[in-house]
Parts: C-alpha cells; structure tokens; sequence
C-alpha cells in the first residue's frame, strides 16, 4: 500500500513522511481516525515507507523487494493483530488469509465487513488473551529482513483488561520494533496503553475527496458522486457500500414526500408508503438518511449559513424553497422523526407501517404547524 493509493489525507501523509525523513519515528503510535477516513490504509503505507529499500520524497518506491511483499502483506516484518470471533484459543494468525484478502479487497475496512469474511455470524468481537501472548511473541524477536520490525493492531478498542499484558512490550519495546495502533473510539482504548502511544489524528475525509474518487475510479456520473459523497459524511467506507446498492437520485422522492405532507394528500401518500416499502433496507436507511442530511442544510440556510450548505445547485434551489415555509424546530423534529425511523429500519421494523406513520407525523409537524415541546405538542 503506497500513501498515493490513499484517498485525500494529504496533511497526514506528510507528516508521516516528514516523521520518517527527520527519524523522529515513535515505537508506539495510535492512529485515531473515524470509520472510513483510511486509517488502517495510512499504517500499512507508514509501514511500507519506513521499510522501503528506496524511499522517494514522498513515497515508497513500490518496486523494491520490501515494498512487493508488503503490497502482498506478506512481509516477514509486517505482523497484523485483529478482532476474532471464536474461542479464546484462537489468533489473528489463523485468519490471516481472509485479512489479507478482506485488505487487498477493501482497504477502508470495516468490523461488519470483515466479520463476512470470517464467517462469524453475531458472535461478539474481542482481541483475547492468547492473542497478547502472540503479539508479545512476535515482538520479541529482531527485525528479520528490514530496519523495523512492525505489529499492526486493528481495533484496540477490543482489548479487556486482558490487553496490559502488552504494557511493558509497549513501553520497552526490542530495538527497531513500531507499536501503531488503529482505532475510532479513543474513549474505549485502555488508559493504560493510550498514555504509552504518540496520538496521531486523521480526520474525516471532505466531500471532494470521496466524489473525486467514485468518478475517477468507480465509473460514476458527476450527479451520483456528488449524492453519495454528500450521503456519506466523509466515510469512504459508507460510501463504497452505498455502490452496491441503487444509486437512483433520493432528492426528487423526498421532496415529493415532503410536498404531500405540507398539502395533507393522503391519497397520494398511500402510493409513496408502499413504493418505499418496496425500496430494500438499504436503500430505505440511504433514503432516510439523505432526508436527515437535507434537513439538516436547511437548518443552515435557516440560521443564515448558508455559505457553507454542501448541497449541489439544484437541490440548493429547493432547500432555499423548503426553508421558506419551515421553521427551525419544525426541521429539527423532522430530523429527530427521520433518524427514529432509521433507527427502526436497521431493526427490522415492517417498513409499510414505518413510513406511514412518519407520514403522519411529517403533516403533522408540516401542515398542522405542530412541534413537540418536552413530552406535549403544542402549536409552533
């Protein structure tokens, strides 16, 4: 993995090129980035530059002998440690197959998209005791082949109490042996290990990186790359998923919904309850959660924000129309019925009953003027 197969990051990549030219190369780095941002992508491309036989100013070389063995993740110096599923007797070495092709798959890695690969089905995800013990093995010994020796821990929010058995392996490690750590949620990593890392923060990715990529190199219009990147939210993760599904405008539907419940038509919500039911779950939350995101710009252009509204030009049109004739609360409790509504489809709600009864509560809160107050609806 090269930093230029990376989408967007520039500013971290230079820092870590920077860190490696200027061998100011902590042993024990925690590469903190949400879902989707690249993260994993950006540790196995550090790891791959700092063992590169010919490094470039501002990549590896992606030629040598090191750099072929890690695009393959076959480096005898590269080690990955990642949640199982199983019994506690297991490894990441016994899944080290489906990592290297969940990876070569989908860099931008997710827990639910690697559990497919392992065939978990709701097992519980953790990082075991057995598997501290492999990591403090495999750390223990020199590098073989490059200058450094590199253990990769995916997720180390999955570590119990279990994981201080890796304290002193962290804070003492061998000579020329890198600790980086990959996470999303700093609040569920152990203190412990947390206070031992140099803390490296990668953002989500912009809305120009993501659509940039879908025209370039997944074959799609301005018009679908600009919905997805916008549905996404900087999650490079969500949005290669959402191109598996349908990728059918959501703005014309939902401003349709919108338009039937401001004039109270039932008659023709009916048709629209049983056309979204018959949308697929994804689609149905991708719908739901474009409406969510729609609202949201019109509480911008509400609040005089209008400046920083992402919404491409036509839509920008009807969100100017739709914040006319809709106030701030009445937005937010249209937001707070959508995301309900999201909620319940991920659960397996009977999605015909679902949509009519947001329906309702759309004409409600849209064509009687009513918003909820605590737990009383009251007049707007």
């Amino acid at each position: 993995m090269q930093f230029k197969s990376i989408i967007g990051q520039q500013a971290t990549k230079q820092r870590l090129i920077t860190s490696v030219n200027e061998n100011r190369v902590s042993h024990a780095q925690l590469f903190l980035g949400p879902e989707g941002s690249g993260s994993l992508a950006l540790a196995v491309a550090y790891a791959q530059y700092l063992s590169c036989e010919d490094k470039q100013p501002d990549d590896s070389c992606g030629v040598c002998s090191s750099c072929r063995k890690y695009q393959k993740l076959m480096h005898p110096d590269l080690h990955f440690s990642y949640p199982t599923f199983g019994t506690p007797k297991e490894a990441s070495i016994d899944f080290i197959e489906q990592w290297r092709d969940a990876f070569g798959t989908n860099p931008y890695l997710s827990l639910d998209i690697w559990r497919g690969y392992v065939d978990s089905g709701n097992k519980q995800a953790n990082i075991n005791i057995n598997e501290c013990h492999q990591i403090i093995k495999k750390l223990s010994f020199k590098p073989f082949e490059s200058v450094y020796k590199v253990l990769i821990l995916w997720l180390p929010e999955y570590l119990d109490k279990q994981g201080n058995a890796l304290l002193k392996v962290i804070e003492e490690p061998q000579p020329n042996t890198l600790f980086l750590l990959v996470a999303q949620n700093q609040d569920q990593i152990l203190n412990t290990i947390l206070s031992r890392t140099q803390l490296i923060k990668i953002p989500c990715l912009n809305y120009e990186d993501i659509k940039g990529e879908l025209v370039s190199h997944h074959n799609q219009t301005d018009t679908a790359a600009s919905e997805i990147a916008y549905l996404s939210n900087g999650n490079m993760t969500e949005a290669l998923s959402m191109l598996q599904h349908d990728t059918k405008s959501y703005h014309a539907l939902f401003v349709d919904w919108l338009r039937m419940c401001f004039s109270n038509k039932g008659l023709l919500v009916l048709p629209f309850v049983d056309q979204a039911a018959k949308m697929g779950r994804e689609n149905q939350k991708n719908f739901l959660r474009y409406g969510t995101s729609f609202l949201r710009e019109c509480c911008l252009i509400l609040s005089g924000a209008e400046k920083i509204v992402k919404l491409p030009e036509r839509e920008l049109e009807t969100a100017r129309k739709m914040s006319a004739v809709m106030s701030i609360p009445q937005a937010q409790t249209l937001i707070n019925e959508l995301e309900k509504a999201h909620y319940h489809i991920e659960r397996n709600a009977n999605p015909k009953i679902l949509f009519l009864d947001v329906s309702l509560q759309i004409i409600k809160v849209l064509n009687l003027k009513i918003v909820p107050a605590g737990n009383h609806y009251i007049p707007n």
